[in-house]
């Protein structure tokens, strides 16, 4: 496919007759500049919404917390404490950036920027609507994982770099954790995969039509299964709580982040919120019908893509609630019992599920429970007239 948000806006006729009034002005084609013009336009804003997004998060997370132990939470910056996180910011930005005197100063300022490209390369491939995709590629699955692998990279760095016994240990255990959790991730991930037939997330969206038993968490036992598979190991691959042995301030101070300040600290911090948005994004796109609006409402209009950025963001923001509950409200897990889980449960699951959503593939043609349960009952119902 390789479709970006570009090739939506060429299909109406106001592109055209905007290419060809500018063709006119400045005496070449002027498409190439205007495809330049509006993607340059899409990434700024999908760079300020993530970042507004990531820095809400901080605020969300503070507020629902607070409500979760019967206190306040932010309340004095803004109304209901609601701009705190721009307070906060601007505190990251006045604050003065600390280097070690031991510390390898190159790769401890690269750990924080490698977090955020990585997190921020993941963007282009998330499927907004169906028109506001910054690059539909045929690999996007691929490519996402791929790319994302620089936010454990970068977290290993980081505890490298800082030259710190705590540091160390919160990468060396990122390191780990997200090696191993990458592959219950990814094979869960295939089921889908199997299901679409194909690594575009244009491909695996458009195969979930129908609400809700279009989508594939409901398409069978397998990759229902598979959805709560690819959300604990997307979790333990964010670092969240119970999973977030890298940075467990009862045993490492701070973990791969204890050295840090400034906006060093503030750009592992945004890089943290956005990837648990980009987490859900893919859950909510892989088995929850990404941006399909209920009862075929959503379509190629304005109207239809305003209602399919709500049906993406309103799934996405469930799970991201989700998400932090689990983080006040379950305990830490010991680090023996982390790998034991992927390794000794998650990943055999993960494996079970590919292989059984292949046999159903192939024993049921690619029907989905509900077709079948609706179709035996009809052919009941007709049989006992």
């Amino acid at each position: 496919m390789n479709e970006t948000i570009v090739t939506y806006f060429a299909k109406f006729e106001w592109y055209k007759s905007l290419v060809k009034a500018l063709t006119e002005t400045f005496g070449f084609n002027a498409e190439p500049l205007l495809v330049f013009l509006f993607f340059f336009l899409a990434s700024f804003i999908v760079v300020n919404v993530m970042a507004l997004v990531g820095g809400l998060g901080t605020y969300a997370e503070r507020k629902i917390s607070a409500d979760l132990q019967m206190r306040m939470g932010p309340n004095r910056v803004g109304p209901y404490g609601l701009i705190q996180f721009l307070a906060d910011g601007v505190k990251f930005i006045m604050k003065e950036g600390i280097i070690p005197k031991s510390a390898d100063t190159f790769l401890f300022t690269l750990a924080p920027i490698l977090c955020l490209v990585g997190v921020l390369g993941s963007l282009t491939v998330v499927p907004y609507s169906s028109g506001f995709i910054l690059s539909d590629l045929d690999i996007g699955l691929f490519f996402l994982i791929g790319i994302s692998s620089l936010v454990g990279l970068g977290i290993f760095l980081g505890g490298y770099a800082s030259n710190s016994k705590w540091a160390m240990l919160g990468g060396m255990r990122a390191a780990a954790q997200i090696i191993s959790y990458e592959i219950p991730v990814v094979i869960s991930a295939l089921s889908c995969v199997l299901l679409a037939g194909g690594l575009s997330f244009t491909t695996l969206i458009e195969a979930q039509t129908g609400f809700p038993q279009g989508w594939f968490i409901f398409h069978n036992p397998f990759t229902f299964i598979g959805f709560f598979v690819f959300f604990v190991g997307g979790l333990a691959e964010t670092n969240r709580a119970p999973f977030d042995l890298p940075e467990a301030e009862s045993e490492l101070v701070s973990g791969y982040h204890t050295e840090y300040s400034g906006m060093r600290f503030a750009f592992f911090a945004l890089a943290e919120y956005i990837e648990v948005f980009v987490v859900a994004g893919v859950a909510v796109a892989l088995f929850l019908g990404g941006y399909n609006v209920p009862f075929g409402l959503g379509g190629d209009g304005i109207l239809g893509q305003f209602l399919q950025l709500g049906a993406f963001f309103s799934k996405t923001l469930v799970l991201y609630y989700v998400v932090i509950w689990f983080r006040w409200t379950l305990p830490r897990l010991r680090v023996d019992h982390l790998m034991t889980l992927c390794w000794k449960y998650l990943t055999p699951i993960a494996i079970f599920n590919l292989i059984g959503t292949g046999f159903w593939l192939y024993g049921f043609e690619g029907k989905s429970l509900f077709e079948l349960l609706f179709k035996s009952g009809a052919a009941a119902t007709g049989g006992g007239h």
